[in-house]
């Protein structure tokens, strides 16, 4: 028989479908793809197994759920004349029956119920989770008894039209021995009356089947039998007195079995002591603790669904008729196949003693409507958590016809109506156990920095992404550079946002430097002794600048615009590097930046430059005393962009001006205007004139041999990077508690140039500053870890350690609206782990099974660890559930 089914038969002739009827046209039309013949009939592998229990163990366990699940009572009388080789049971309904969960203390002990695979699992799971609690022994023990005592019993089962009823018939002859001495101890009473309750519908269906065949051509007329198989537990003699044998499991003290272990273990030690369990085990004794196999490169969805698979709230439900909330309907849905794939998932996860999962059939499903999850690449599990619980939402949404829902302006009301407005529209067309479970609500609050227009609205939220602060942040070290002369070069580290703008750079080095009202920076890039480019537009993303880039600010008078700004380079003879040894003019040094207001001659560029080079003189003795001489040049105008590209002075035009009408002063300063094609050279007595439009002037100096020793060429080329880390230190680990995280995400910070806000007041767009706070929590708050930052250029990951609370993060000062009916404090389950880098790099799940024990879930290897070991720099998204 295959297990995968509950009411299985022998004969593929006789196969009568007992799921759920659908009930729509698209819910058939599904449901005909699913099967394998005309008449509809489910294929093996989706049928769930049908349960015999006792009506007392299962109703503790729906009290504990407080499930509402309908039944149908049936009077079962006995016609046993030939006991010794079959037993025969009439089954007559009495009364529907709808069980509250609230309990019945006058319950005969001759009362059984029929319960599907997945109700029985949860019972299952609350039996031996609050014994576990109960009695301190680990409810892998507690498990077993459960699992020997379920049987398979074979049945007859056929439509009675005379007495209107259903007719039970176990046989000797298709059951082994042992197993119909056991069926005759739980059917044979002396005078009790039995009663049965079906809550798992299959009976109903037989009902409808068996009509729907009586009135066709299909086989199965009334009163033939169908041999079906019914799943048997608790009715052995050790289940009624387990709670005397808890005391012997107490002193028993094993390893825990996982994934098919039965005391031989495949297992290995690791430096934490952990027994780990290999993946090719042959079965699992614990619920739960089933793994997930890669398919390729799939830990990422390996594990998020390991984390939502152990959400205990989601686990009742797809355990549960979940089907029934199907919305097959929805155009925003999968037609309810997403749901379909992950309820059955979750059942294969749960069922006791099953192998290794394969998610092969839940991938597929996955990636006819997601192509980006299709292929064997690495993903992102929060982006994969984020489609998958937004999947799930639409496929399970309750609403099957969305309202349309206008915005109100909520100006001048309470901002509790207001809110309270937002969340009814919301829930209005968006209500499934997703909305239940894991949807809050944060309040959005502009502000126009013109008009002070203030604008307030209440979004859902799904999970919080949060960014790491103490990586939020990045130190820079620029170079400030005088305009006068004044002060040497002054290297100046400020720290900025890392994802922040030119503007927050030039507001951060105006503080450091102590600049005054009346001056301005002018901060530029220097590569290769140039002037690259000017970081003018305050708006720019601070990611272009790399760590490695040299950057100088140059102090201007802000009355410098209406005057001419001169740039000045540096060159000087330096040996080749060929082999004769011969000297090349080189360009070195750090422009020096000057502006102009009254620019007449050559002497004018001569003056300015002397004067910006007085704080790089060197000391020099009272005997050599040379003075300020230098040549008259001439000059002409050059734009700073294209300075880059511009040429120098090569030997022919240096020789050429050494051999001229000024030979004396070849141990002097000469300045050369540049333009794009040719250097000329500027004369002292002759008028210089300004072209170009931005009135800039590119000067090159030529420096030399004597004036090179007079000043300091050396402090003249220091020029430190923006970010250099110390060489053959280690960096030391980076730490931040999950509150600090918490606080920067809700901190008011302004909008980004590409977010400008239109301001209904003003009538334009404007850059408005933001503020988030949290409104509403849900019972499952889902904390995504910002690990991974992106730029045009750049992806890195950040391992920051952050510290969070396992037994107890409270939000209650961090939420603006306070409910005294519901707590703000919350208790961690699940973690997603990311290992390695932006390259690739591993997911791995620590999930904690209830009262403190923690598994980690591999793929398919699932390892116990302690709680000590589940706080890593990996943690990446983090599981919480409300207290």
């Amino acid at each position: 028989m295959d297990n995968d089914y509950l009411f299985s038969s022998e004969d593929d002739d006789h196969l009568f479908d007992l799921d759920f009827q659908p009930n729509s046209s698209r819910q058939n039309s599904y449901y005909n793809q699913r099967t394998n013949n005309s008449r509809g009939f489910l294929d093996e592998d989706d049928r769930e197994k049908v349960y015999l229990v006792p009506y007392r163990w299962w109703k503790e366990a729906q009290n504990v759920l407080a499930d509402k699940v309908d039944g149908v009572l049936y009077e079962v009388s006995s016609n046993n004349g030939n006991a010794d080789s079959e037993i025969v049971l009439d089954l007559k309904k009495k009364e529907v029956y709808q069980d509250s969960g609230n309990g019945d203390g006058g319950v005969s002990f001759h009362e059984y119920a029929l319960v599907p695979e997945g109700v029985w699992l949860r019972a299952l799971k609350r039996h031996t989770d609050a014994k576990a609690a109960v009695m301190d022994v680990g409810s892998s023990s507690i498990l077993d008894d459960h699992l020997n005592d379920v049987f398979p019993l074979q049945i007859r089962l056929s439509v009675s039209r005379e007495t209107n009823s259903l007719v039970v018939k176990i046989s000797l002859e298709d059951n082994k021995v042992d197993i119909y001495k056991r069926a005759c101890d739980i059917f044979i009473f002396t005078s009790e009356v039995l009663h049965i309750w079906d809550f798992s519908g299959q009976t109903t269906q037989f009902f409808m089947n068996d009509t729907i065949s009586s009135s066709s051509d299909l086989p199965g007329q009334p009163g033939e039998e169908v041999l079906l198989e019914l799943q048997v537990h608790g009715f052995s003699d050790s289940m009624t007195e387990i709670n005397e044998e808890m005391a012997e499991h107490s002193n028993c003290n094993g390893a825990a079995k996982m994934n098919g272990s039965n005391g031989d273990l495949n297992s290995y030690t690791t430096p934490s002591n952990s027994l780990r369990c290999g993946s090719g085990n042959r079965g699992v004794s614990f619920l739960g603790l089933a793994g997930l196999r890669n398919l390729g490169n799939t830990c990422f969805m390996n594990s998020a669904i390991q984390c939502l698979a152990h959400t205990p709230e989601l686990v009742d439900f797809f355990l549960g008729e979940y089907q029934k909330e199907i919305n097959y309907e929805n155009p925003l849905g999968l037609n309810g196949e997403l749901a379909l794939a992950f309820g059955d998932l979750i059942r294969k996860l749960w069922a006791p003693g099953a192998m290794p999962v394969s998610p092969r059939l839940f991938k597929l499903k996955l990636a006819n409507f997601a192509p980006q999850f299709s292929g064997y690449n690495q993903h992102d599990s929060q982006e994969f958590l984020a489609f998958l619980l937004d999947g799930l939402h639409e496929d399970l949404n309750r609403v099957k016809c969305k309202p349309y829902v206008e915005a109100k302006d909520g100006e001048g009301l309470p901002e509790e109506e207001v809110a309270e407005e937002y969340w009814r529209n919301h829930r209005a067309r968006n209500d499934s156990v997703i909305v239940d479970l894991c949807q809050g609500q944060y309040r959005s609050m502009l502000v126009c920095p013109v008009c002070k227009k203030v604008s307030v609205t209440f979004d859902p939220l799904m999970y919080l992404s949060l960014p790491l602060p103490s990586t939020t942040m990045r130190t820079m070290t620029v170079t400030i550079l005088s305009t006068d002369g004044s002060t040497l070069p002054t290297p100046v580290t400020v720290t900025v946002p890392k994802c922040g703008r030119f503007k927050d750079l030039i507001e951060a080095l105006s503080i450091s430097c102590s600049l005054g009202n009346d001056e301005k920076l002018l901060v530029a890039e220097i590569y290769k002794n140039k002037i690259f480019r000017l970081l003018d537009e305050p708006s720019d993303s601070l990611a272009l600048i790399r760590d490695q880039d040299k950057l100088v600010a140059y102090r201007l008078r802000k009355d410098s615009e209406t005057s001419s700004l001169v740039v000045f380079m540096h060159q000087r003879k330096e040996k080749s590097n060929s082999f004769r040894g011969l000297l090349d003019w080189k360009i070195f040094g750090t422009p020096l930046v000057a502006s102009l207001s009254d620019l007449r001659k050559g002497s004018d560029i001569r003056e300015v430059f002397l004067k910006l080079l007085n704080s790089f003189l060197m000391p020099v003795d009272d005997e050599s005393n040379d003075s300020d001489d230098a040549g008259n040049m001439a000059n002409e105008d050059l734009v700073v962009e294209d300075v880059i590209n511009s040429p120098v002075l090569d030997n022919d035009a240096v020789s050429d001006s050494e051999t001229g009408d000024e030979p004396h002063l070849s141990d002097d300063f000469r300045f050369y205007y540049m333009d794009s094609k040719e250097p000329s050279e500027i004369k002292m007595n002759e008028p210089v004139s300004i072209s170009c439009s931005n009135q800039v002037l590119n000067i090159l100096v030529y420096w030399p041999e004597k004036m090179i020793e007079k000043y300091d060429t050396c402090l003249l080329s220091s020029l430190m990077e923006v970010f250099r880390p110390q060489l053959f230190t280690r960096k030391p680990q980076e730490s931040v508690s999950l509150y600090k995280c918490l606080e920067a995400f809700l901190k008011e910070e302004p909008l980004g140039p590409e977010d400008m806000w239109y301001c209904p007041r003003c009538k334009k767009h404007r850059q408005a500053s933001k503020k988030l706070d949290l409104w509403r929590l849900p019972d499952i708050l889902v904390i995504h870890l910002k690990r991974f930052s992106y730029s045009r250029y750049f992806k890195s990951k950040l391992e920051t350690y952050v510290d969070f609370p396992v037994d107890d993060l409270d939000l209650s000062n961090y939420i603006t609206h306070r409910n005294i009916q519901l707590s703000n404090r919350y208790t961690l389950y699940a973690i997603s782990n990311h290992y390695g880098g932006m390259g690739g790099g591993h997911y791995t799940a620590f999930v904690d099974l209830g009262h403190k024990r923690w598994y980690e879930f591999d793929d398919d290897k699932v390892y116990p660890v302690s709680e000590d070991m589940v706080k890593t720099c990996a943690a990446y998204v983090l599981f919480y559930r409300r207290i």
